[in-house]
């Protein structure tokens, strides 16, 4: 039944003490005792009392095996279990390498002197017992004084080893929140320089901003002088394609002119030779010439419709001159806005740049006095330190002479936690003497960097100043091409003076609201198609007088065939007539002869 009970144990983890005092267990109990202990981690303590595990050395051997493998039991009661010199022996190897127990009762057994010794004996190399009773068992007084020596002195041992423990727990707490303080600061500094950096990398951002937003501002005077050139240009082109205009126009009035003259000069002649014929054909010819005088008419009208739309054209030229002074002015106000934008950002920039150089002076004088705070508070521990180290070797030098290997490991474990310590602490003012290093070297980074600025600020300025001289050049070309307009457009009046006093009328400059260049360019393709329905209207009606004139010419060859015709039919009428008349008289003279006859 116990060994039913100590197998199920054997994985039980919520027993901590086990009683089986007085159960009589012999040999399979005790191997299951053994078996119990090698595998149980639970329990703590263990009370076998009356149970005469001695008997049987089989049995307690193996139990022994047990006890030497656990390192979790801390009380165990063998109390009357008549175990004998031999028993104590195997107890005494198992305890030499267990190093959990401490408490052992073995009161009331036969150990006698040699398992006495070996009890003893295993006391040098077991340091975890703190009580052992061997009361009743036959042992001299002079080993049981020997045993409560080496009890006390695993004792003394023990509260050393705790104390030192004790104390390197507080140093260990100690360096780790100096650790932590030291982490924290490190921390707090590298956040200061991520901030700077940051800030930096604003105000450069901020700079590059205004500089592209000048770049842009100036690159949009370019692009506003080109587009003023391109309309000058096409100003230009649309002024001379006027003046082409104009001097066609001027050659087809000649040309209509000239041939109004001679179809008014072949009218007048047909007219003159017509009136000599019959009253039939000098209506015939007068009804042509008021049907060519309406075709005149008609010409008349549109010479004037083509002088009016020439005066609309100069109308145009006109406004073209107003949006080129418009547009001057315009340019002259954004270049004006564009230097004072330019000394605003100067002013803005340099007041960016003492803000800058005033934080960072603060700031390095911050990070210099947390420097001087926490070297001081290490100065400070470290003192502090030192007079704990020099308290415990004065308390160590006090403890006995069996306790010199393990102050001596004591010490050692001091000085290289010390050490450890040390080296962190100069490794981390290496580190901060490093970051110090990379701080300066930010500092002159960012130095130069603003004097970089300055350079581009400067370079910016100059090229302000040469697109200024520019901008200048540009006034002076405008102005120059303003008056070279202006004498065309001089040259062109008085040209069109010449065109109005020959064609007898007054041309009247009308004022009118430019809207856009698209409508521009429509009014003047619409202008230009309107040109060409005229062209194509006057070619129609040249055409048409042509076909007119080929009519006439055709009629007049038909009337003169008439007349021809007309005149053979008068010849041959003549010609009959006077055969009429001859043979009428020869009839007439040869009655007369007959008569007389």
């Amino acid at each position: 039944g116990v060994r039913l009970l100590l197998n199920g144990l054997c994985t039980n983890t919520t027993v901590k003490s086990l009683d089986l005092k007085g159960n009589n267990l012999r040999t399979m109990g005790a191997e299951a005792l053994g078996k119990l202990l090698r595998q149980n981690k639970s329990i703590r303590s263990l009370t076998l009392e009356w149970n005469s595990l001695g008997m049987w050395e089989e049995g307690f051997s193996f139990f022994c095996q047990g006890l030497r493998a656990n390192n979790f039991l801390q009380r165990l009661d063998l109390r009357n279990n008549q175990i004998n010199h031999q028993g104590a022996g195997e107890l005494a190897m198992a305890l030499t390498q267990n190093t959990s127990l401490q408490e052992l009762d073995l009161r009331w057994n036969n150990i006698g002197l040699l398992g006495g010794r070996a009890l003893l004996n295993c006391l040098h190399s077991n340091k975890t017992l703190k009580r052992l009773e061997l009361a009743g068992n036959n042992v001299p007084g002079d080993i049981l004084k020997a045993v409560e020596q080496a009890l006390d002195h695993n004792q003394d041992r023990e509260a050393i080893l705790s104390e030192a423990q004790n104390q390197v727990n507080v140093l260990s707490k100690e360096v780790l929140s100096l650790r932590d303080e030291k982490n924290k600061q490190f921390m707090d500094f590298v956040d200061t320089v991520d901030k700077q950096k940051e800030e930096r990398a604003r105000s450069e951002k901020v700079s590059a901003a205004r500089v592209s937003q000048l770049q842009e501002a100036l690159d949009e005077q370019y692009s506003i002088m080109n587009s003023l050139k391109t309309k000058l240009q096409m100003t230009e082109a649309a002024l001379a394609l006027s003046e082409q205009k104009v001097h066609t126009l001027g050659e087809l009035l000649s040309a209509m002119k000239q041939e109004q003259n001679c179809v008014a000069e072949s009218h007048f002649r047909e007219l003159q030779q017509q009136k000599q014929e019959g009253a039939d054909r000098e209506s015939k010819l007068l009804h042509d010439l008021s049907a060519a005088s309406e075709k005149n008419l008609l010409l008349r009208n549109q010479v004037d419709e083509l002088e009016r739309k020439c005066k609309v054209q100069q109308d145009q030229l006109f406004q073209v001159k107003q949006d080129l002074t418009n547009t001057t002015a315009e340019l002259k106000l954004r270049a004006v806005e564009a230097e004072e934008r330019l000394e605003m950002e100067k002013r803005r920039f340099k007041q960016s740049l003492e803000d800058m150089e005033s934080l960072r002076v603060k700031e390095v004088d911050r990070v210099a006095q947390q420097m001087e705070a926490s070297e001081r508070s290490m100065h400070d521990r470290i003192q502090r330190l030192e007079a704990i180290r020099i308290s415990l070797d004065e308390e160590l030098s006090q403890v006995k002479a069996a306790a010199l290997a393990e102050r001596g490991r004591a010490e050692e474990e001091l000085i290289k936690v010390r050490s450890q310590a040390r080296l962190e602490e100069q490794q981390r003012l290496e580190h901060l003497e490093e970051k110090l290093r990379l701080m300066t070297e930010s500092r002159d980074e960012a130095q130069n960097c603003c004097l970089k600025q300055k350079e581009m600020v400067a370079e910016a300025q100059a090229k302000a100043k040469q697109l200024s001289l520019y901008a200048d050049g540009l006034k002076r070309r405008l102005e120059e091409l303003q008056q070279y307009v202006d004498r065309k457009e001089e040259e062109k009046v008085t040209e069109l003076n010449k065109v109005k006093v020959e064609l007898q009328e007054q041309i009247g400059h009308l004022e009118a609201e430019r809207t856009a260049q698209d409508g521009l360019r429509e009014k003047i393709a619409a202008l230009e198609r309107q040109l060409k329905a005229l062209s194509s209207n006057h070619r129609e009606a040249l055409l048409d007088k042509e076909g007119e004139i080929s009519l006439l010419l055709e009629k007049l060859r038909m009337k003169e065939a008439e007349i021809s015709r007309m005149r053979e039919e008068e010849a041959q009428r003549a010609s009959f007539l006077q055969n009429a008349i001859m043979a009428y008289v020869q009839g007439s003279s040869l009655g007369t002869h007959s008569s007389r006859k």
